[in-house]
């Protein structure tokens, strides 16, 4: 499974991506602006704190299919390897998917609601899946409709992988991960959270405390 940062934090990608096995980074419009600088710093940032062999998710802005076309391009062209355009899965979008496979441009499918329009963007292409979860919960079961997908998609024998995003706590990705999902997309905060655990520092600090009151030293040689 690909473990995914959604975020365009620096200083936290960097934290993580030293704690942990980071696959890349996502992004969206909306997290860029977050960050408070101008946009073409923040996507220079990314690329330079990723790995040639992590992925860098950038979104498209335009909205019409030859804007789309065009950002498409632009994105494709920032690293040299294992950059991936996100386009929503609108009519245009959906068309201009289409043709990125045509000219070998990887996509991700994004703002996905339901898993029928996941399972027709991965029918015209996309490499990426990316259901919003939470958000699904609005309309629906956002869970059951992400399990749904990934059935879909391996009856059907499609290559396309799962990708999910907007996670609101760490047991809609505990459920997701037990039904073998592809990759997954998670605030840093969430990831954190999936890191600690109230249990994990009261074991450690039994142990450090056990160990200095019999040997007098809080190492395991003698200094």
């Amino acid at each position: 499974m690909e473990f995914i940062l959604d975020s365009a934090d620096i200083e936290h990608i960097q934290k993580l991506n030293d704690i942990l096995s980071i696959h890349g980074v996502t992004t969206n419009p909306t997290i860029i602006t977050r960050a408070g600088k101008k946009a073409e710093d923040v996507i220079g940032d990314l690329c330079t704190v990723l790995n040639e062999d992590q992925l860098l998710f950038i979104q498209v802005v335009k909205t019409d299919y030859q804007g789309i076309i065009e950002e498409a391009r632009e994105i494709a062209k920032l690293r040299p390897k294992n950059i991936i355009v996100k386009i929503p899965v609108t009519h245009d979008g959906l068309k201009a998917i289409k043709e990125c496979r045509k000219l070998g441009i990887r996509t991700l499918a994004t703002a996905i609601y339901s898993a029928d329009q996941a399972f027709l963007a991965a029918m015209n292409g996309a490499e990426y899946l990316a259901p919003y979860v939470n958000r699904m919960d609005n309309y629906g079961d956002g869970l059951q409709q992400v399990k749904d997908l990934i059935e879909m998609l391996q009856k059907n024998q499609m290559k396309a992988k799962v990708i999910a995003a907007s996670f609101k706590n760490v047991y809609q990705i505990h459920e997701l991960i037990r039904c073998g999902i592809q990759a997954i997309t998670v605030p840093c905060e969430i990831a954190y959270q999936m890191i600690d655990h109230p249990g994990t520092g009261i074991a450690v600090n039994e142990f450090s405390e056990n160990w200095s009151k019999s040997f007098k030293r809080n190492s395991i040689f003698p200094d």
